[in-house]
Formats: C-alpha cells, structure tokens, sequence
C-alpha cells in the first residue's frame, strides 16, 4: 500500500538548518499552498493552540535509522526510533503542538514549531483539552536532559 499526502501549507521562518536546540525565539509563519481555500482557516483563531503535522522534506533516505542512541549521546540508552523524536524517521513525519499568535487571510503565524524554513506542511489541527492525556505522562530521565535546552 503506498499513501499519497500533499503538502497544504509551507512553513516560514528565519531558521534555515535542522539545529536541536534553541527553538523558544523562533516565530513561524504557516502559508497556505495556492490550492488550498482561505475558509480552511476560518475559526481557526478561536483556538490557543494547534497541532501541525509536517514532512521532513531534507532528510535523505540513507539518513532514516531504526534505532539509536538520542543525539549519539552514549549515556543515553540505545533507543529505537519511535521512541524518539528524531526528524531522520522512516515516514519523514514530525508533529509539534504550537500556540496560534495570529491569523491574517492565508497565514498563520505560531511559536513552538520546530520547523524549518521550507518544510512543507501536511495537515494541522485544533488542541482539544478532550483529546489531552487523561493520565500522568511517564518519561525516561534521559528525556529532560536532552530536552534541556531545546525550548530556551
């Protein structure tokens, strides 16, 4: 079975290169692709925070691994790839929850998108509290510890 998706919107920002940290100053614009509506976005502002599926358009096909250890870091525990975060993943999908700061027309603009410049956008959606955790979210240490400095 192969799956088709088409990008909806591009991602705009000043950040050029896939870097791992320091995502907190970066604001992004999200643009509609010519052929997508402008009504796809109405009552989208309604909403504090979305959900935005991407594609990592730069990663090479040699470059997806199945398994590793976060950041090549040999304190961290050898760790396959979906229990990572990693961009270089077998479906090239990343996700992020973001908070909306605007809408105007086709663009919205967001923080929190660890996206960058260029990467094509294939879906977003509205955070629900109902579709939240209903349970404590449980994580290995070695999770904040690369996450340290990520969102400074």
């Amino acid at each position: 079975m192969e799956i088709t998706i088409k990008p909806i919107a591009t991602v705009r920002n000043s950040r050029v290169e896939p870097i791992d940290d320091h995502w907190a100053a970066i604001v992004t614009d999200i643009v509609l692709t010519e052929d997508m509506p402008t009504e796809v976005f109405n009552h989208i502002a309604d909403f504090s925070h979305l959900e935005v599926i991407y594609y990592f358009d730069k990663v090479k096909d040699e470059d997806i691994v199945y398994a590793g250890r976060p950041r090549g870091n040999p304190n961290y525990p050898l760790t396959g790839i979906l229990a990572q975060r990693k961009k270089d993943r077998p479906n090239k999908i990343g996700l992020a929850t973001v908070e909306l700061v605007a809408h105007h027309g086709r663009t919205i603009t967001v923080k929190y998108l660890d996206a960058i410049d260029g990467t094509p956008v294939v879906d977003i959606k509205p955070v629900f509290k109902e579709f939240q955790s209903k349970t404590e979210i449980r994580q290995p240490d070695w999770v904040a510890d690369l996450m340290k400095n990520y969102w400074v």
